[in-house]
């Protein structure tokens, strides 16, 4: 009788994932049934494979939603975060252990009693960020608690950017991951997070001008700025004594700075749409937001708005853009500003064929044993192969997969709705992931 793993959304982050559980299929006599709106992705995911069965699956679909479910002893779920809890409910029904790479939401948290009750697994936050964060971090945090140290600061970064040999843009970025969460980034609230035993709170207008830098092995000079919340996690890692608590999102020196222009602007909003955007040229929507002169070109308008010196390097990056074009336009209709610059920024960040992307993740944390101070510098770079098993699909598909045959081969146990921070959860995970070539290099110094 062959495990059936059901694998809800066929999207490039699945890739990952899809093609480690059928290279185990055989041996683990797993089957996978691939479902996605497109049945066209779904088959291509499927590769062929024997063990694999391609099917169109439509979420809001109740009965075939729950006869594939039912049918499953697993289901994972590579939907966008708010479509997870459909699934979640019917897991809850037919007694099916689940897998997904999101944030437990609100809604998902509810669930805990009943997945407890009906002794299921439900392991979220087991992907890239949130996922492998989670558990190198706590492989560090538990081995200075181990030892008697005492973690007196926490700083963890994460960035998707593009590889050294495929960085051909003057923003040293392209969309490796959804481009609209790129552009709503940081919005929402302000940043908040804990510096030497004081509370700070960055708003959303100044998030891009406070930024951290680092200095990484191998590939140099990174900028961060700050996630939204720093502290969600302060209580669940065990950081009660840190005085420094602090998780940011990693970018190529010089990115933020061009990015606040745009939030500057005020073009990133999403609350409102933009009259006739479909027949707009670029020039014309940025034009919108600059005052009205019968002489002054919109270059000019723009430069004088926004501060830029003639001899400012910040303005090639707008320029490169072409953001400035008569003719190109947004077509799209009804459109809130943030679409419109997530369409703009499509026609330059979007991977080429032969681009690869990099995965960028750095934790720094302090501690004290016996009065003496130390520091552990660990980081983790990850490039992609190609267009289809990207480092971001590599990195969020990969732990998901492994933590999803561990449970169906009972090896991950523990019920409950949970995220991947207890020791027997998070070491054999990290450890099949050093085997496919996710590897922290750690350094320890004295400060």
């Amino acid at each position: 009788m062959k495990t059936e793993i059901l694998i809800v959304g066929a999207g490039r982050s699945a890739s990952s994932s899809i093609k480690y559980l059928l290279e185990k299929s055989t041996e683990e006599n797993l089957h996978l049934t691939i479902g996605d709106l497109s049945l066209e992705l779904a088959q291509k995911k499927a590769m062929g494979h024997p063990n694999a069965t391609a099917i169109q699956l439509d979420l809001f679909d109740d009965t075939s939603r729950r006869k594939y479910v039912e049918q499953a002893d697993l289901v994972i779920s590579m939907l966008p975060a708010a479509l997870h809890i459909e699934l979640a409910k019917d897991c809850v029904t037919f007694k099916k252990h689940m897998v997904t790479a999101s944030y437990i939401s609100p809604a998902m948290a509810e669930l805990d009693e009943e997945v407890k009750k009906n002794n299921l697994v439900f392991m979220n936050e087991i992907g890239l960020d949130p996922g492998i964060d989670h558990m190198s971090a706590m492989k560090i945090i538990h081995e200075i608690k181990k030892k008697g140290g005492k973690v007196t600061s926490f700083e963890s970064f994460c960035g998707g950017l593009i590889a050294p040999e495929s960085d051909d843009n003057l923003w040293n970025y392209k969309f490796t991951w959804n481009p609209r969460n790129v552009v709503l980034a940081a919005q929402g609230g302000a940043a908040k997070f804990l510096q030497e035993g004081e509370y700070k709170y960055i708003p959303y207008n100044k998030v891009f001008r406070r930024t951290e830098f680092l200095d990484l092995p191998v590939y140099g000079k990174f900028e961060a700025y700050a996630n939204r919340d720093s502290l969600k996690y302060q209580h669940i890692y065990g950081l009660e004594d840190a005085k420094t608590v602090f998780r940011g999102t990693i970018r190529r020196v010089g990115y933020s700075r061009a990015w606040n222009l745009f939030v500057e602007l005020g073009v990133t909003d999403d609350t409102y749409v933009i009259d006739n955007s479909e027949y707009m040229s670029y020039r014309e929507f940025i034009n919108l937001y600059l005052p009205y002169s019968p002489t002054e070109t919109v270059e000019t308008k723009l430069r004088l708005a926004l501060n830029i010196e003639q001899d400012d390097t910040v303005w090639d990056k707008l320029v490169e853009l072409d953001i400035f074009s008569a003719t190109k336009k947004i077509g799209l209709k009804n459109a809130t500003p943030a679409q419109i610059v997530e369409k703009i920024l499509s026609d330059s960040w979007t991977l080429a064929d032969n681009d690869k992307d990099m995965i960028v993740m750095y934790h720094k944390i302090g501690y004290e044993q016996q009065g003496v101070r130390k520091q552990i510098n660990s980081s983790m770079f990850c490039i992609g192969d190609d267009q289809t098993y990207t480092a971001m699909a590599k990195t969020v598909g990969l732990p998901l997969a492994i933590a999803a045959l561990k449970i169906v081969k009972g090896q991950i146990t523990k019920p409950g709705v949970q995220m991947p921070i207890e020791e027997d959860i998070y070491l054999p995970i990290l450890k099949e992931l050093e085997q496919n070539g996710i590897v922290f290099q750690e350094e320890e110094i004295t400060l």
